[in-house]
C-alpha cells in the first residue's frame, strides 16, 4: 500500500507536535507536510504537482496571514484542488464556523477537545476513517 500523504495546516505548534505523533503511532504509513498559515499552504498546494499533492488536508480554521476559511475556499475553487478532502481541525465549535465550513464544501469538521487524551483519541479516529475506511482518488485522478 502506498503512504498516505497529509498536508497539515496548523499554526499551534503543540497541535503540530500532538498531531504528527499520534498519527506516527497510528497504524497507517503516512507522508506529513506541516505549514503554519494559509499563505504557506496555498503555495505548497498550488507548487505541488500530481504526484506530490497530499492526499488529504488538515486544517485549521485559525490561521495568520490567510485563515483557514479563506483556503478552504480557494481549494474548493480551485479545479486542480477541490477532490482533495478537507478535515476541518479547529478550536471552534461556533455553529456559524460549522455551517460557513460546509458550505465551503470541507469533508468534515471537527472541534479539537482541550483535553490530551482526547485530542490524541480525535486525531486517530480522523486517520483510522479518513485513511483506512474511505476510498481516496489516486494521484493521477487529479
Amino acid at each position: 500500500m502506498q503512504p498516505i500523504s497529509i498536508l497539515l495546516v496548523e499554526d499551534n505548534p503543540g497541535d503540530v507536535r500532538l498531531t504528527v505523533e499520534a498519527l506516527k503511532e497510528g497504524k497507517i504509513l503516512n507522508q506529513m507536510a506541516v505549514v503554519a498559515d494559509g499563505i504557506e499552504a496555498m503555495d505548497f498546494l498550488r507548487n505541488s504537482d500530481n504526484q506530490t499533492r497530499p492526499d488529504l488536508i488538515m486544517l485549521d480554521l485559525n490561521l495568520p496571514r490567510m485563515s483557514g476559511r479563506e483556503v478552504l475556499a480557494a481549494i474548493k475553487e480551485d479545479e486542480a484542488l477541490r477532490r482533495i478532502p478537507v478535515v476541518v481541525l479547529t478550536t471552534s465549535d461556533s455553529e456559524q464556523d460549522i455551517l460557513d465550513s460546509y458550505n465551503m464544501h470541507a469533508n468534515c469538521y471537527v472541534t479539537k477537545p482541550v483535553d490530551l487524551e482526547q485530542f490524541i483519541k480525535v486525531v486517530r479516529s480522523i486517520e483510522e476513517f479518513w485513511l483506512t475506511v474511505v476510498k481516496l482518488p489516486s494521484n493521477n485522478g487529479r
